[in-house]
């Protein structure tokens, strides 16, 4: 049985997914903060960018052709502090809400912000000891 075709979540292209990734990447490689973790961790732009574009277009056209665990690659990345994903994320709705339509930016920073909120939990939780109470915030 095959699976039937989705609509996409809201208003939004594989070549608008590109653009967007490109221009948020573009202002992440100049960002004071995020601009230098990324830097220690991405040797190839190009790549990268297209793997986070192959990330959205599954999560907003259900594309099935993401493979990938971010959630453990931002783990890993120990100089991933919590901290970060607030700028992250307000950057990331900078960057959407100057360059795309309000019909695509508005629920794709929601969507962005979902997924953000899940990443700074579990970066969180890998990072405390075994026996701390949870963060809750």
């Amino acid at each position: 049985m095959t699976k039937p075709n989705l609509p996409p979540r809201f208003p939004a292209t594989p070549e608008l997914i590109k653009a967007q990734v490109s221009a948020f990447y573009a202002r992440v490689r100049t960002d004071d903060v995020l601009g230098p973790v990324f830097a220690n961790h991405v040797d190839d732009w190009p790549a990268h960018e297209e793997k986070i574009a192959t990330f959205w277009r599954n999560a907003i056209l259900f594309e099935r052709s993401y493979d990938g665990n971010p959630q453990r690659v931002h783990i890993e990345r120990t100089d991933v502090k919590p901290e970060f994903f607030a700028h992250w994320l307000d950057l990331f709705d900078e960057v959407a809400t100057d360059t795309l339509p309000p019909e695509t930016a508005i629920p794709w920073v929601a969507l962005a912000r979902r997924i953000g909120a899940g990443m700074k939990a579990g970066v969180q939780s890998a990072r405390q000891p075994k026996d701390a109470p949870p963060v809750l915030r």
